[in-house]
């Protein structure tokens, strides 16, 4: 009997995941959905080394269906609630259509709300957010003072994430963390963590940021700061900016992409050991035929 239900694949950057999931895909009548943060956004596809970096942005790839990908401008931005929606709609969409959805992404929050939910959140007025964030520009201690003792962030927007929710509503970001989970997915999607020895993660880091500066992610760092748009959307096109103003050389900007992009997938791998509980683990690329043929056979 065949399975019913869809499957998530996940591990850090550069583990092949985008590979394996297109050939799983191919197999056995998937859907692609996206589930890494950065490749929701068009004009960055090579920077973040989205499917469609290359190629037109178009619903397919070789006849697989991808979604998700390039969606969103630069300028725009997307909480976990507003991805979870669309991921669900999407997700649904394939088993519609009589595919299996395949969710294909690195973004741990993301992954964490379509497995396990989210709290609600209120919505957060104009007022109550300009208030948290001027507070936070000039004094971010004193914010900090408001928040209860138990709020260990520092982070300035996350500071102001949880002073806006306490202006808007008078319940601390806590409170509302400990509600009733929502939305997730049920049932649970098949967990695929793709994670391979961490030296043989750097050397594809490296390897695939130098094919990216010799292909178009100085094009689109530079299409970046003619618009004037947020370049801190991904590694890399941070880097590059700053190499295009010339405050770097082209050697300090691979050199800082590569050891910023180590450090994400450090994260990455951490997440994964606390947060992430996986059915099939797959630590070799040589796997990767075998793993698809057993899974030919349940969907």
């Amino acid at each position: 009997m065949k399975i019913q239900r869809g499957i998530i694949i996940t591990g850090p950057t550069a583990s092949g995941k985008s590979d394996f999931a297109h050939r799983l895909a191919r197999k056995i009548g998937g859907a692609i959905i996206n589930c890494d943060s950065v490749q929701l956004y068009r004009g960055i596809e090579t920077i973040s080394a989205s499917p469609f970096a290359g190629r037109a942005i178009s619903d397919d790839i070789d006849g697989v269906p991808y979604r998700l990908f390039s969606i969103l401008d630069l300028s725009r931005q997307l909480n976990v609630a507003d991805y979870q929606e669309l991921a669900r709609r999407e997700y649904d969409n394939a088993i519609g259509a009589g595919r299996v959805p395949i969710l294909v992404g690195g973004t741990g929050y993301y992954i964490d709300a379509l497995i396990n939910g989210i709290s609600p959140m209120p919505a957060v007025s104009d007022t109550a957010r300009h208030r948290a964030r001027e507070l936070v520009a000039s004094d971010i201690d004193a914010a900090r003072k408001i928040l209860p003792s138990d709020f260990r962030a520092s982070d300035p927007q996350r500071v102001a994430r949880a002073l806006e929710v306490f202006f808007e509503t008078g319940k601390h970001l806590s409170a509302w963390q400990r509600a009733p989970r929502t939305g997730q997915i049920t049932p649970t999607p098949l967990r695929i963590l793709i994670n391979p020895p961490s030296d043989v993660v750097r050397a594809r880091i490296a390897t695939r940021i130098n094919q990216m500066m010799d292909g178009n992610a100085i094009n689109e760092a530079r299409e970046i700061l003619n618009h004037n748009l947020n370049e801190n959307r991904a590694i890399g096109a941070v880097q590059i900016c700053r190499m295009l103003r010339g405050e770097i050389s082209r050697q300090e900007c691979i050199t800082d992409w590569v050891n910023k992009t180590n450090q994400y997938a450090k994260r990455q791998r951490t997440w994964f050991r606390s947060r992430f509980s996986h059915d099939i683990l797959i630590s070799n690329f040589a796997d990767f035929d075998k793993v698809i043929s057993d899974l030919c056979a349940d969907f």
